[in-house]
C-alpha cells in the first residue's frame, strides 16, 4: 500500500465499516515507530469523490479543470481522470502526466504565466491547444511556436491590482485588453475566450462583479476584431468548503446569466486545485528534538500560560523544505493533533513547532499549547493535500514520506455511481478487513 509521488504503482486500501482513518493512522504510526519514524502521509481518495460530488450538484454548470500543480499523486490524478475533470497544466511534465493516463487534449489547459520556448512547441506537438496569456511578449512566443494556440487572454481583478505584496501576480488590464486583440489580430493567433483568477481570501463579492463585467467586455472588444469567443475560465480561489462553493455561486450565478446565458454558446471553466484534495490527506511527523525555554521567548499567538511555566520548542522530521513549502508563502491551514492519548486535565504549555533544518525560515507552528511532548512523539496535522508533494529538499538527507491511501467501501461504492470504470483503477484496490493487524509485518501495509 505505499506509494511515492512518482511511483504510479499505488494500491489503494477498501476499508469496511468497522475500521476508519483513524485506525489506519494508527496502524502506520505504529509501524512507523518499529521502522524508523519517518513522517507519512494518508491519503482519504473518497473525499476526492465527495468533492467532486459537492461541485457536481452546487455549480453544475462550471466544468473543472483541476490544477495538476496542487497535488500530482497519481491515485488522485486518475481519479479526477475517470470522474471527468479537465486538467490545468504548469509544465511539460503535468501534460505527459495526464496524457498517460488518457485524457483528451481538448481537456487539457496550459496555463503557465510564463512559458519556456520549449515547453510551447511540447504542446503544439501533443495537440495541448488552450493556454493563456497576460502581455505581448507570451502572445508573440505563442505565435511563433505553437500555430494552432487558442488563448484565453488573462485578465487582472481587483483584488491583485496595486500593492506591493501583489507585484508578482499575473493578469494584464482591461485597458490593455484591445492593445493585445490588435497584436494577436497582427499574429494570427486565436483568441477563443478570457481567463480572471479571484484569490479565496478575497472576502469582496464585489470582485467577482467586476471580474464578470471586465470579461463580457473582453468578449464584445474581441468580437469587434473577428475572434469567435467560447470560452470563459473563473480561476481557482476554492477553499473546499460547501458553504464557500455555494456562496461564491450565489454571486456568480445570476451574473452568469446575465453576461453569458446558456445557449450562447460560452463553455465555463474554472480550476480548483486544494478544493479537491485539502482534505484528502493527513500527515504524520515525528519528534526528533526537543528545547525548553522561557515562556516570554514567545512573541504572541496563543494566551500565555504564566510566566513561570517553562515553553518548548519541537523539532520535527519534515518542514517547509519539505511536505510544509506552502508555508513559506501562506499561513498553515491546519492544527496540530498529539497522537498519543493525555488526560483531559494533563496541563498545556506554550509551544512552537520547528522543521528539522535548523533554519529560522522552518518554523510550522510560531505559538500552540500542547500537553508536554517527548522525542519519538508523533503529531498529526490534516488538511495536508495542497502543495505537499514536490520533491523535498537534499537538506540532511530527508525522506520524501510514503503515501498510503485508502477509501471507504461506501465511497468505493459512490466512486461506481458517480461512473468510474478504470480497470487499471479496479486492479489498484484492496480489501482490509475491519480487525487491522498491528504487527511488525504489517498485513494491512501490503506494499505496491
Amino acid at each position: 500500500m505505499k506509494g511515492f509521488i512518482d511511483d504510479a504503482n499505488y494500491s489503494v486500501g477498501l476499508l469496511d465499516e468497522g475500521t476508519n482513518l483513524g485506525n489506519v493512522i494508527d496502524n502506520y504510526v505504529y509501524e512507523h515507530t518499529l521502522t524508523g519514524k519517518n513522517a507519512f502521509f494518508v491519503g482519504d481518495l473518497g473525499k476526492i469523490v465527495k468533492k467532486h460530488s459537492q461541485w457536481q450538484s452546487v455549480v453544475a454548470q462550471i466544468k473543472p479543470f483541476y490544477t495538476v500543480k496542487c497535488n500530482s499523486t497519481p491515485a488522485v490524478l486518475e481519479i479526477l481522470a475517470a470522474l471527468g475533470t479537465g486538467f490545468a497544466c504548469s509544465t511539460k511534465n503535468e501534460m505527459a502526466l495526464v496524457q498517460e493516463l488518457g485524457v483528451s487534449p481538448e481537456n487539457i489547459i496550459y496555463i503557465s504565466p510564463c512559458k519556456q520556448v520549449s515547453q510551447i512547441k511540447y504542446a503544439a506537438k501533443v495537440g495541448v491547444n488552450i493556454m493563456t496569456c497576460d502581455n505581448e511578449i507570451e502572445l508573440k512566443k505563442i505565435a511563433r511556436n505553437h500555430p494552432n494556440a487558442k488563448v484565453l487572454l488573462h485578465i487582472a481583478t481587483e483584488d491583485n491590482i496595486g500593492g506591493e505584496e501583489d507585484n508578482m501576480k499575473f493578469g494584464t488590464t482591461l485597458k490593455n485588453c484591445r492593445h493585445l486583440l490588435e497584436c494577436a489580430k497582427e499574429l494570427d493567433v486565436q483568441i477563443i475566450g478570457v481567463k480572471f483568477h479571484v484569490s479565496s481570501t478575497c472576502k469582496e463579492s464585489q470582485v467577482y462583479v467586476h471580474a464578470l463585467s471586465d470579461a463580457r467586455c473582453v468578449f464584445d472588444m474581441a468580437g469587434e476584431f473577428g475572434f469567435t469567443m467560447n470560452m470563459l475560465d473563473i480561476g481557482g480561489g476554492f477553499t473546499g468548503t460547501e458553504f464557500q462553493l455555494e456562496e461564491v455561486n450565489h454571486i456568480i450565478s445570476p451574473l452568469l446569466d446575465i453576461y453569458f446565458p446558456e445557449g450562447s454558446g460560452i463553455k465555463i471553466i474554472s480550476e480548483p486545485g486544494s478544493y479537491y484534495v485539502s482534505s484528502a490527506f493527513t500527515l504524520a511527523v515525528n519528534i526528533i528534538a526537543k528545547k525548553v525555554v522561557e515562556n516570554d521567548k514567545f512573541s504572541s499567538g496563543v494566551e500565555k500560560t504564566g510566566s513561570d511555566e517553562p515553553a518548548f520548542m519541537y523539532y520535527m522530521n519534515d518542514g517547509v523544505y519539505g511536505s510544509f513549502a506552502s508555508k513559506l508563502s501562506e499561513d498553515l491551514n491546519t492544527i496540530p493533533e498529539v497522537h498519543k492519548k493525555y488526560k483531559e486535565d494533563e496541563p498545556l504549555f506554550t509551544s512552537s513547532l520547528w522543521g528539522p533544518s535548523c533554519d529560522e525560515l522552518d518554523q510550522i507552528v510560531e505559538s500552540c499549547l500542547l500537553p508536554e511532548l517527548n522525542v519519538g512523539d508523533w503529531l498529526i496535522f490534516d488538511n495536508m493535500g495542497a502543495d505537499s508533494f514536490h520533491e523535498p529538499s537534499a537538506f540532511n538527507d530527508m525522506q520524501r514520506p510514503a503515501v498510503y491511501y485508502m477509501m471507504s467501501f461506501s465511497d468505493w461504492y459512490e466512486m461506481q455511481d458517480a461512473g468510474i470504470t478504470s480497470d487499471a483503477m479496479m486492479k489498484s484496490f484492496f480489501f482490509v478487513p475491519s480487525c487491522i493487524q498491528l504487527s511488525q509485518e504489517g498485513s494491512f501495509s501490503t506494499e505496491a
